[in-house]
């Protein structure tokens, strides 16, 4: 046996995936005949990992040099390995006998080191608390294999996820590893009844167990088996789409989907400006921050727990009946771990009417609130609560809502030659609002003819801090407003905005985010 066994963190940083490693791995996918998430393929790969390099360690120690024990005689020469002192290796120079009544008879041993230091040990002592086989101490951190996968199991995850999809002989689906050699063949005809299934089920997605009771599969064989088989075939047929949340599989006709899910709706289509990040203040990139935009690019992943976000709608997610899927509000919508579509249920926070909706990874929206919002009389502007749900698959969303009343608000007003104009009157408001965004829309068709225009990014920012200034004594627009505005009658994040505000000399910073319009610049 070994003495204490140590590996240091830099093995676990610097490791990389043998060939011996995919072979081990495969070992236990035959033998288990059970598909794994790449997770529990790790935790078997450090503890196969920790077992070989404490076998080494150990058959290295044994090979260099016979463990000394105080009970055994010793001969010049001998070649000795001392486990007390960190299993040193040390060269037997001499042997004398000892002197000590008290002790008996015994040896004492100079004993030479790798270092050329000399030091005495006593032998043939038949009595001593070495005499004992080293046996392996407690490990310590570095050999626990739950610490390990702690601070490493993310990089060893991409790691062997990297040498698994370079092997042939392996699939993956829903993020679960098989051997390619153990799937049961799924022919055509099947693959034609799970169709007839979930056409019969009207776009409702359903789980693989669901459509293996009314597909005729073969029998006598691990049901697991089967299941991975169909979703693997199913996985690479175009009438499918796996659009469960990470953990569960669920399947749907791709042409059941609504269309918006499989392209984005038209409001939030966004024509990329010119513009430079690094540019922005301290101020702007905090202010981008709050206003939960999807097509914001923010490479910082904030570990923080959310557990609720409160959303101001913008006239593009309100029009579209989508919510925006941001750096913040990702964390309360499931994810998947390959599909870019999750079909999921919204719950009403007040009503508990379940709204099926769909997360669209990939743009960054959630589809399906089109009726609630018409049913609450949201207005751009208007406060919606997104917080996590009480079931798996689950998320709650609630309307700020208030007693219905009329209020003074911004409202935009569309004159027959394309123009428009900012007035304030009083309009029904349910629900609360952010101040500075709030907008009201008496018709919402009544813009489409501005987006069709299509002017330029900087004519139409242009146009909409002229019509805003009117409606401040100063001529002061904050930035926040002009964010809102100008997404009544384009798609545009924060930032190009932003950029603008602070690169173009034709908007002055007055301070505190307002700007005003220097129309000598701008004639």
């Amino acid at each position: 046996m070994i003495g204490e066994f140590k590996l240091p963190n830099e093995y676990w940083l610097n490791l990389q995936v043998t060939s011996q490693d995919v072979e081990n791995l495969h070992t236990i996918l035959f033998e288990r005949e059970t598909p794994l998430t790449i997770r529990d393929l790790v935790s078997e790969f450090v503890e196969t990992r920790i077992q070989m390099e404490r076998k080494a360690a150990e058959n290295k120690q044994k090979s260099a040099g016979k463990p000394f024990l105080p009970k055994e005689k010793y001969s010049i020469g001998d070649q000795l390995v001392f486990p007390a002192i960190g299993w040193q290796r040390g060269k037997v120079a001499s042997v004398r006998p000892g002197v000590n009544p008290a002790v008996g008879e015994f040896d004492v041993l100079t004993v030479e080191f790798e270092d050329n230091a000399e030091r005495l040990f006593a032998a043939g002592l038949a009595s001593h608390a070495l005499n004992d086989e080293p046996v392996v101490k407690p490990g310590s951190d570095d050999v626990n294999a739950a610490a390990i996968i702690g601070e490493h199991g993310p990089s060893l995850e991409k790691k062997i996820e990297k040498a698994f999809a370079a092997d042939d002989g392996l699939v993956k689906i829903a993020g679960r590893w098989f051997p390619r050699a153990l799937l049961v063949d799924i022919n055509e005809g099947q693959l034609n009844l799970v169709e007839a299934v979930l056409d019969m089920a009207g776009g409702e997605p359903l789980t693989t167990a669901d459509l293996m009771k009314d597909t005729e599969l073969p029998t006598g064989v691990n049901p697991k088996l089967i299941e991975f088989s169909l979703n693997y075939a199913m996985q690479y047929d175009n009438r499918f789409d796996e659009v469960g949340p990470a953990g569960q599989v669920l399947w749907c006709l791709r042409r059941l989907e609504p269309d918006f899910v499989r392209e984005v709706p038209p409001p939030l289509r966004y024509m990329d400006v010119s513009h430079d990040r690094s540019a922005l203040t301290p101020e702007m990139l905090a202010l981008e921050a709050q206003l939960d935009d999807e097509l914001t690019v923010n490479e910082i992943d904030s570990r923080e727990e959310v557990s609720s976000v409160t959303i101001t709608l913008i006239y593009p997610h309100l029009r579209a009946g989508t919510l925006p899927v941001s750096q913040r509000t990702r964390k309360l919508f499931p994810t998947a771990y390959e599909t870019p579509r999750v079909r999921f249920t919204l719950v009403d926070g007040k009503t508990k009417q379940r709204i099926p909706a769909w997360v669209v990874l990939e743009h960054g929206y959630v589809f399906g609130l089109r009726e609630w919002y018409k049913a609450h009389q949201l207005i751009p502007g208007s406060l919606v609560q997104v917080r996590k749900g009480e079931n798996p698959g689950e998320v709650i969303v609630e309307a700020k809502s208030q007693r219905s009343a009329k209020d003074w608000v911004r409202t935009v007003m569309v004159g027959s030659d394309g123009g428009f104009v900012f007035a304030t009157l009083k309009q029904p408001i349910t629900a609360e609002f952010n101040d500075r965004m709030v907008v009201h829309v008496p018709d919402f068709k009544a813009l489409d003819p501005i987006w069709e225009k299509k002017r330029s990014f900087e004519d139409l920012l242009l146009m909409v801090m002229r019509e805003l200034s009117k409606s401040n004594p100063q001529g002061h627009v904050h930035a926040q407003e002009l964010y809102a505005a100008v997404n009544l009658v384009r798609r545009v994040p924060p930032a190009p905005i932003f950029f603008a505000l602070e690169s173009n000399p034709v908007f002055k910073h007055v301070g505190d985010l307002h700007f005003r319009l220097d129309e000598e610049v701008a004639a």
